[in-house]
């Protein structure tokens, strides 16, 4: 067999990826029956189908399947040269980070006031939205790293690594005069603001009220730490932050925190796909000290 055209390679490669000859046909900036033409000469090459209809969308046959296994590896290797390239050669390093919007606003501005070196040469785009979405983002190169309340499964997303940079017990905050004492029963005389169910936290949250025998009345869910806080400090209700917060809290009028519950810990992970641990910015906050921002 004598050499393979990787631009016939690429665009089959780019029509698994989108589903459709359209989508990636647009992606490319060709027609669709440019495309086509060029898919079937690699399959004349390769003496094989590669593709096959399903309803609106393409799949790849057996050997399509076998063919893009290679392909994928291919090209995910050359857009991380590309990016390792990229990050060698600017002066001023782009970073994008993701963010979970589970996590606080102050804490995150901490962590990544980390990853700026002495000379504030770097150019910061934060981005924020839930947990998937952003791992999915990550995993399609659009990231270069997360900032969130959950690690990431190996298993289930290989070559990406979570670095455990701190945790926080969890505090019940409550507007008005409560009972201290009659903590926990006195939850559920209150309505309360809990993280989403989406988040970690919501969901040991609901964990934690089975275990201590709660029935909550649960006034909103929030995925978003800022909202809820800014929330629960408007209305008569009791809310869930973490305790290292509960200064910038306990700042808001009338607002009292009422206990500090051990067994509910938020934890906090940066992600990040295994070539970006050179990164000079990953670098920098994987081996900064958080010790006292979790004091």
């Amino acid at each position: 067999m004598s050499h393979l055209n990787y631009n016939h390679l690429y665009y089959f490669w780019m029509v698994c990826k989108k589903g459709s000859v359209s989508k990636a046909a647009e992606a490319l900036f060709l027609t669709p029956q440019t495309v086509t033409g060029q898919i079937r000469t690699l399959e004349d090459r390769l003496n094989g189908k590669l593709t096959k209809r399903s309803g609106r969308h393409v799949e790849p046959t057996e050997l399509g399947q076998l063919v893009y296994k290679y392909a994928d590896k291919m090209f995910g290797i050359s857009y991380e040269m590309l990016d390792i390239i990229n990050y060698s050669q600017r002066e001023n390093e782009l970073f994008d980070v993701g963010v979970a919007d589970a996590l606080s606003k102050s804490l995150v501005s901490r962590v990544l006031l980390k990853a700026i070196p002495d000379d504030d040469g770097i150019h910061l785009r934060c981005y924020e939205s839930t947990h998937e979405l952003l791992l999915e983002q990550l995993r399609q190169h659009k990231l270069d790293m997360i900032l969130s309340d959950c690690p990431v499964d190996s298993s289930q997303s290989p070559g990406l690594f979570s670095v455990k940079i701190g945790e926080s017990i969890m505090s019940f905050f409550c507007s008005g005069a409560v009972s201290k004492e009659r903590f926990p029963a006195i939850i559920e005389e209150h309505k309360l603001l809990i993280p989403g169910s989406r988040t970690a936290m919501g969901r040991k949250l609901m964990h934690w009220f089975d275990s201590q025998g709660i029935t909550p009345t649960i006034l909103g869910e929030f995925d978003d730490a800022a909202l809820m806080k800014a929330f629960g400090a408007n209305h008569r209700a009791m809310f869930v932050a973490p305790t290292l917060y509960s200064a910038d809290i306990l700042d808001l009028p009338d607002i009292q925190e009422i206990a500090q519950v051990e067994e509910l810990k938020e934890e906090y992970y940066v992600i990040f796909a295994e070539r970006m641990i050179q990164h000079p910015a990953v670098k920098r906050i994987c081996e900064a000290d958080f010790s006292k921002l979790f004091h």
